[in-house]
């Protein structure tokens, strides 16, 4: 049984708490937050994009710490769960490492390249398995589009658009609105469908990217175009937080192969679908949470003794360097060559 600590009990904290209870040899055993009133697990403040709000908990048979360094010291945890916000991504972790437990922790790993490369050191240093959640890679419909690339089902990928799309947060502290601390949206959101695209394609040969930039250097808003010259294919995708309040959190993306284009978009309330000459078809795709497939994949690789090779800490620091490029090109106005 591989025992999980999660420090920070926020909208992601609750996520992961959610999904770790349909997990397979893995058991959330302690928790680690600030609030007296979630420790007492009254968790009704919680609210975010997706999902229901918080509720009522069952903490009696979790231990409870108020301090990261004393959930550190617990040699009954194997892995840490880290939802805390961005800008303590770099210490937590590296203390961690330091303590000798497994890391999992939401993305992105930093706002910062150069934390990210002192993470991914201590990560090496210690011998310990380095997860970073980009989750994006275990939803069914991501999954799908992975899956019909590699098995080559409706022939050769032409093209692709990516859209993921929010309101500014006006939930607890909101600490996102903080950019030195989040990075903003073209950091903390965008890095989603970048990290995807280098997944399917790998590392693009340039980008090219316009927006909205505050303050010069961090994007509210980002369209970029991924150009991969060999490949002949044209992806772009667009993110950011620029909906009105009341609007619902909406990803999704058109990806258009050869024999067949796949649709899907979260707020049409409708499935994935695959349009080819002979019609619309609506495949079956797993009903599993994503996110239950991100910390089953963590617990099963460290059972296994295997490297995280797909959630890994290079991987999340490589589509970091991504996003701050595709900011450089709005920023320059000039397509920026990666290759």
């Amino acid at each position: 049984m591989v025992r999980i600590g999660i420090i920070g009990i926020g909208f992601m904290g609750k996520t992961h708490w959610d999904a770790a209870q349909q997990v397979s040899g893995g058991e959330v055993t302690a928790v680690c937050t600030r609030s007296e009133k979630k420790l007492s697990g009254d968790w009704s403040d919680i609210q975010g994009n997706f999902g229901g709000p918080g509720g009522q908990v069952d903490l009696s048979d979790t231990r409870k710490y108020r301090a990261v360094d004393d959930i550190l010291a617990d040699p009954d945890i194997d892995l840490v769960d880290i939802c805390l916000p961005t800008a303590l991504h770099k210490e937590v972790t590296i203390a961690a490492f330091e303590a000798g437990k497994h890391v999992l922790l939401e993305k992105p790993i930093a706002v910062q390249l150069a934390d990210a490369d002192e993470m991914v050191a201590a990560a090496n240093a210690s011998g310990r398995k380095f997860f970073v959640g980009q989750v994006l890679r275990f939803f069914p419909e991501f999954d799908f589009i992975k899956r019909a690339l590699d098995s080559g089902e409706y022939g050769a990928l032409k093209g692709a658009n990516f859209k993921r799309i929010i309101s500014s947060p006006s939930w607890g502290e909101n600490w996102f609105a903080n950019l030195p601390q989040s990075g903003g949206p073209g950091i903390d959101l965008h890095i989603h469908d970048s990290d995807f695209i280098v997944y399917i394609l790998g590392v693009p040969d340039s980008v090219y990217s316009s927006g909205i930039l505050i303050e010069g250097e961090y994007a509210q808003y980002i369209a970029t175009h991924y150009a991969y010259e060999e490949l002949g294919v044209t992806l772009t995708a667009q993110s950011g937080a620029i909906a009105h309040g009341g609007r619902p959190f909406e990803h999704g993306f058109d990806v258009y192969f050869e024999n067949a284009t796949v649709q899907y978009n979260s707020s049409w309330g409708s499935p994935l679908c695959v349009v080819t000459p002979d019609g619309v078809e609506e495949p079956e795709l797993s009903a599993e949470d994503g996110f239950v497939r991100e910390i089953q994949y963590a617990v099963d690789t460290i059972a296994n003794d295997t490297e995280p090779t797909l959630l890994s800490g290079q991987s999340a620091r490589d589509s970091l360097a991504l996003c701050w490029r595709e900011v450089e090109s709005a920023r320059t106005g000039s397509v920026v060559r990666l290759k």
